[in-house]
């Protein structure tokens, strides 16, 4: 058994230290021992922003990248303001409504207004 913690990404336990880092060799993934879950976002449990603000329920973003809407002809626009987020769990973790409609988002192309 490996004295270093398995990868927070992959779960492969074939883990080593580098420094102040801990490194993945299988997937690449490298996280600082100071962190305590390992993969930042998904380790603390805290939703952030492209700019790594920590968002919550209620507050307004603006996208910062044009998103293209699947199965559907709809771009939501750069610089679009959404009020009022609802954070859920899951890969898209942000949950809000739009003039074109309810959708999906994740936080990584959000940042907070």
């Amino acid at each position: 058994m490996s004295a270093f913690p398995s990868c927070p990404l992959c779960s492969s336990e074939n883990t080593y230290s580098d420094g102040s880092l801990y490194i993945c060799p299988d997937c690449a993934h490298e996280w600082s021992m100071d962190d305590s879950g390992g993969a930042g976002d998904e380790g603390d449990g805290v939703v952030r922003d492209a700019n790594g603000n920590p968002l919550a329920d209620g507050d307004s973003v603006v996208l910062i990248k044009d998103l293209k809407v699947k199965g559907t002809t709809t771009t939501l626009k750069v610089g679009t303001k959404i009020k009022k987020i609802r954070l859920v769990g899951g890969d898209h973790e942000v949950d809000c409504k739009t003039d074109a409609g309810s959708f999906m988002l994740k936080a990584c192309y959000l940042r907070k207004a």
